[in-house]
């Protein structure tokens, strides 16, 4: 009897998604706690479903080089395997020649968009301030490559930026702006419960100062992505706090003039991590069909408002990414050519993935496929046009 109220529970939540409804984050748990393999299915099938109408059946991807341009961090998360001290082995932080040589070569390889992330590097100051450090490295990129999108500096980073050069965070991301940048990773975000980061990242920036700067940012014209770090110590109901946090950014968004292009699952590698987190969470690579269900109910509860979905084939194989396109995805990422900060925490998943092996496993679903851009415009030669209503992340 509590099972088959439980599946009337599960069918009417999913019938009210059908209709077009957004769940409540309570909604979202209990979609989150079922076990049963027929009831998981229903889920995938209204996740594929809405996929189908919020984002249509072409899956997407993009040509872009991923660069890390220095290990060397403060901060000390327990999930991160990548951060170095400076003088310790292994600690690298990339010079503007060296930098300007993988963008070339990116170039030569059809990328539209370079993605540049690193540590929070406190020698990353030119006469007493970092703000130049980072304009000379968008400069420096821009000023060879016009044409590619700089995608670049999360939230922590422009954090790490406005504490050290005693500057607003609006101020930051303004001057980020006129120097080249387009759009803003939404990483750092991990789980935007501080109850979680105080555990998993207590050096890290706090959920509110997170969103502000991401509101912030769209505020002033710069579109971000949004990710989740999940399959660690966090529960179902922080997830859906989480995804809720995000939804309610997004509708904020509908006001500004830029917003979240793109949602994206970074389950958790624990392999090469820190050993306290490891032992916590008690393996070593992410549980592909939990990720799944994650998935599927994060296309459920944001697709009226984020339409593009991705998952990170770095994290799950690209035969477990190819999988999550039949769970809510309609994107299956970059090449990114190269990866380190997940590979070097024990990912199986590779460094660089050329666009044809991905339009392979996108077709291996009997799915069309088409290069776009950054913010979700077709790639058409050396012209990008709109994707309809999936340009940033409309729906």
């Amino acid at each position: 009897m509590i099972k088959m109220l439980l599946n009337l529970t599960v069918d009417t939540i999913l019938n009210r998604a059908v209709a077009g409804d957004d769940l409540s984050p309570e909604d979202g748990v209990i979609l989150l706690e079922q076990t049963d393999p027929v009831i998981r299915e229903n889920i995938r099938l209204v996740s594929d479903t809405l996929r189908s109408q919020q984002a249509g059946e072409t899956v997407t991807y993009i040509i872009n080089r991923n660069i890390n341009f220095t290990n060397i961090c403060e901060q000390h998360c327990s999930f991160c395997a990548f951060r170095r001290d400076a003088g310790e082995e292994g600690a690298f932080w990339l010079d503007i020649q060296q930098i300007l040589e993988k963008t070339a070569d990116a170039v030569t390889r059809g990328a539209t968009e370079i993605c540049m992330q690193g540590g929070l590097n406190l020698e990353a100051k030119i006469q007493g301030k970092s703000l130049p450090y980072y304009l000379n490295l968008v400069q420096a990129i821009k000023s060879k490559f016009p044409h590619l999108h700089f995608h670049g500096f999360s939230p922590q980073e422009v954090q790490f930026i406005a504490r050290e050069d005693d500057l607003s965070y609006a101020d930051v991301i303004m001057a980020l702006k006129d120097g080249g940048v387009g759009s803003m990773p939404g990483t750092a975000a991990e789980i935007l419960a501080d109850s979680v980061r105080n555990i998993i990242c207590p050096e890290k920036i706090n959920t509110a100062t997170w969103l502000e700067i991401v509101e912030t940012a769209h505020g002033l014209g710069v579109p971000t992505t949004s990710t989740m770090l999940s399959g660690h110590i966090e529960t179902p109901q922080q997830q859906m706090h989480h995804l809720q946090q995000l939804r309610s950014l997004q509708q904020k968004a509908q006001n500004y003039p830029a917003r979240i292009t793109e949602f994206i699952i970074l389950p958790f590698v624990g392999e090469m991590a820190p050993a306290p987190l490891r032992r916590r969470v008690g393996r070593d690579q992410p549980i592909l069909a939990d990720t799944l269900l994650l998935t599927a109910v994060a296309r459920i509860f944001l697709g009226n408002w984020i339409s593009n979905h991705q998952p990170s084939w770095v994290k799950l194989g690209l035969e477990g990414a190819t999988e999550a396109l039949r769970w809510g995805c309609n994107d299956i990422g970059g090449t990114l050519m190269e990866e380190h900060i997940t590979t070097m925490a024990g990912a199986k998943g590779g460094t660089c993935m050329e666009p044809e092996t991905l339009k392979k496993a996108i077709a291996s679903l009997g799915r069309p496929h088409q290069q776009r851009d950054t913010v979700y415009k077709r790639v058409m030669g050396n012209t990008s046009t709109s994707l309809s209503n999936r340009v940033m992340g409309n729906s």
